[in-house]
């Protein structure tokens, strides 16, 4: 569910979270994450029909949702060509798609509200027993300082939303390496231990 704002000091922290994170934009994948060790992203599972729909919302179609969601996951983690075969289950738990407000006194952000379970494959069982909460909120740009549901249509809110949730699952995988077994060596490559002794 939604917070009710406006936000009293014990909702602050968490606010001011938001607002910040609200900076950090999934567009650009950069470098692989070490910590993900042998990863591989078997499957992307999306489901999006119990989603709550929170006030002042534009409404999108669960399969949009589901199909924005499942596209990102494989554009992420198609940088991660490991042996050990992970499976992504995800639920659109609730979001807000900006729609037009008045500038600066009522512009509406848009948020994305997600559970995540991480399934290993080879021992066919959870890997996080309760799903993992993510919240997030669009990316700040010339667009969206002011509000989104001025100057983007539903799709490009969506695009924006999914691209800073998948961010924050590699980041939420990264943050618990104990997961995700090494990657071999590759043939060949001297161990600091090897290069020690050689020399």
């Amino acid at each position: 569910m939604f917070p009710a704002l406006p936000v009293p000091r014990a909702g602050l922290a968490v606010l001011t979270a938001l607002i910040l994170s609200a900076c950090a934009s999934g567009r650009e994948l950069r470098d692989e994450r070490g910590e993900l060790g042998d990863f591989f992203l078997a499957h992307a599972i999306v489901v999006a029909e119990n989603a709550t729909v929170g006030p002042a919302s534009r409404r999108a179609e669960p399969e949009a949702w589901e199909k924005v969601l499942t596209e990102e996951m494989r554009r992420r983690f198609a940088r991660y060509d490991g042996d050990t075969l992970y499976h992504l289950g995800v639920s659109v738990d609730g979001y807000v798609l900006a729609v037009p407000g008045i500038p600066v006194v009522a512009a509406p952000k848009s948020v994305l509200i997600l559970g995540v379970t991480l399934w290993d494959d080879a021992a066919g069982r959870k890997v996080n027993d309760t799903p993992h909460r993510i919240t997030v909120l669009e990316s700040l740009s010339g667009e969206t300082v002011v509000s989104s549901g001025l100057t983007q249509s539903a799709e490009q809110q969506m695009q924006n939303l999914a691209q800073n949730a998948v961010l924050s699952i590699e980041n939420w995988l990264a943050s618990n390496p104990d997961w995700f077994p090494p990657k071999p060596e590759a043939p060949g490559t001297a161990t600091p231990a090897e290069e020690t002794t050689e020399s």
